[in-house]
């Protein structure tokens, strides 16, 4: 999994069979070069070298997996899911691209890869996103319910699950650190708010908070899916580094809270994934403002940084057996969906 924060490669290994039944294998993340980081950055919204660019992110992916092989070697592979890095993502022009060579991954790594998860829901008019949430699922199917699973990457995502068979709802909450990040990028050159630190500098401006959930999007009724730069006007030119790093991590929290307006029913407790979980700040301003108990996954044994790419991993099994990947309360596509392409 390469996600929409930009900061390298998740590989992680589960056993399934593509329904409930889940073990979770080891993990390993590898960080983009510098370099290419910014030459990826370069590629978003689909301009630049792109095809340059794809096989560089194909054969580092390929390198993960070898690096993956040679720290895991009690590990074996024997399908991957490839989810490539997302460039582009307009579900209303029935358009999503994520770039990597599925055919080129699978000469390279020498195993059967399913790459191409978003294009056949979005074609059928799906938003194509978020996909996790029957992994969400299935990792929950012993817990109380209902629960929200949220994931903070660049964009913020929430699967909500039920107490009855396959009662599950997801879509994008709004911005995730993707915000943070590139404020935070632009006044400092770090590429992340470490633990908070800029955020908790400074003070929050609630008027820019109540201007961003103004936005329409969050009055829309799921599901719903967004690009990484949807909200790039949310960042404030008013404010100093601190403020402004504080402001952009309360709006994050502020449109994860206002998706609880769309939920069937409330939830018992939020388990937190992905990057947005490191960074204190932004988990006190869920607690405070979600009115229910927030926890990082890691408190019901599951590896937040891992859970996206184990997720693909599931999708690819999925795929193979032909099972749906997406629903009409997970993407709006109009019926079950089957998707991913196969590569030998």
């Amino acid at each position: 999994m390469s996600g929409t924060s930009l900061d390298g490669i998740d590989v992680a290994a589960i056993t399934t069979d593509g329904h409930n039944r889940v073990a979770a294998g080891p993990a390993l993340t590898v960080e983009y070069p510098e370099d290419f980081r910014e030459r990826l950055r370069g590629v978003l919204g689909g301009v630049g070298d792109v095809p340059a660019v794809e096989g560089e992110v194909t054969r580092l992916h390929a390198d993960a997996v070898a690096a993956f092989r040679r720290r895991y070697p009690d590990a074996p592979v024997e399908l991957v899911g490839f989810h490539g890095h997302t460039i582009l993502h307009r579900p209303d022009e029935r358009r999503t691209w994520q770039i990597g060579d599925g055919a080129l991954l699978a000469r390279l790594t020498g195993c059967d890869v399913v790459a191409d998860f978003r294009i056949a829901d979005v074609a059928a008019g799906g938003e194509g996103a978020p996909l996790a949430p029957l992994y969400h699922a299935a990792l929950a199917s012993e817990l109380p319910k209902p629960l929200a699973v949220l994931n903070i990457g660049g964009v913020a995502n929430v699967t909500w699950i039920g107490s009855g068979r396959d009662e599950i709802l997801a879509f994008d909450t709004g911005p995730g650190n993707a915000l943070i990040d590139d404020w935070v990028r632009r006044h400092t050159g770090r590429n992340a708010d470490i633990d908070g630190a800029l955020a908790g500098a400074g003070q929050v401006s609630e008027p820019h908070v109540a201007g961003a959930l103004a936005h329409p999007f969050f009055a829309r009724w799921p599901p719903k899916s967004l690009d990484r730069d949807d909200f790039r006007g949310f960042a404030p030119s008013d404010l100093g580094p601190a403020d402004g790093a504080a402001t952009l991590t309360e709006i994050t929290a502020a449109t994860v809270a206002a998706a609880r307006q769309h939920f069937p029913a409330p939830v018992r407790e939020w388990l937190v994934c992905g990057g947005g979980r490191h960074n204190p700040v932004l988990m006190a301003a869920l607690a405070r403002r979600l009115g229910a108990p927030v926890r990082p996954v890691e408190a019901v044994g599951w590896d937040g940084d891992a859970l996206e790419a184990q997720a693909f991993a599931y999708l690819a099994v999925r795929s193979l057996k032909g099972l749906p990947l997406t629903f009409p309360t997970t993407t709006g596509v109009p019926r079950p969906m089957p998707g991913g392409v196969l590569a030998q």
